[in-house]
């Protein structure tokens, strides 16, 4: 038993002697974590870069949901077509006959709250329609969104399943 606490004695000893960690052991350690922190900005940079993108796909998706539920309580006449949205050129869509060739307008600001551009600081963007066609009973959907910005291109007369991350592109 005496022996025991001897031991034990001795090793609390050796253990207070020890000394801490080593300045080149401390700078290792530093030199790891800015390593792995640098490799999680690069991640991280993308990930926001890509949830940008995926908000402009979303708006563009919800472009064609509204013209679905505008569609389901205006029909469309046998061989019409329809552009449906927000804005057309930086100009708000209003309510107007077809003229000629261009077809028929009306505005989707009942279905849709607000659309700002999440690449181009939140800045309402300068196109965002959709033309609607029938044929023979069947809808077809025409999605168009571009930035007030030069420096990206989104979707011009797009279908709905063209619209992918892939289409949103910087220049």
């Amino acid at each position: 038993m005496l022996e025991r606490l001897k031991e034990i004695w001795l090793d609390a000893k050796q253990m207070r002697d020890e000394r801490g960690l080593t300045l080149i052991e401390l700078l290792v350690v530093v030199v790891i974590l800015g390593i792995i922190a640098a490799i999680a900005v690069v991640a991280i940079g993308g990930l926001i870069e890509n949830s940008r993108k995926d908000a402009v796909v979303s708006d563009a998706k919800q472009l064609v949901a509204a013209a679905k539920l505008y569609t389901s309580s205006n029909p469309i006449q046998p061989g019409e077509s329809v552009k449906l949205g927000i804005k057309d050129n930086n100009d708000d869509i209003v309510a107007k006959a077809a003229a000629g060739a261009a077809p028929r307008e009306d505005s989707l600001g009942k279905y849709i709250d607000s659309m700002k551009d999440a690449l181009n600081s939140d800045k309402p963007y300068k196109d965002s329609y959709v033309v609607v066609t029938e044929d023979n009973g069947t809808y077809t959907y025409e999605v168009t969104l571009a930035s007030q910005s030069t420096n990206y291109t989104y979707f011009s007369k797009k279908s709905p399943d063209e619209l992918k991350r892939a289409g949103v592109v910087e220049k």
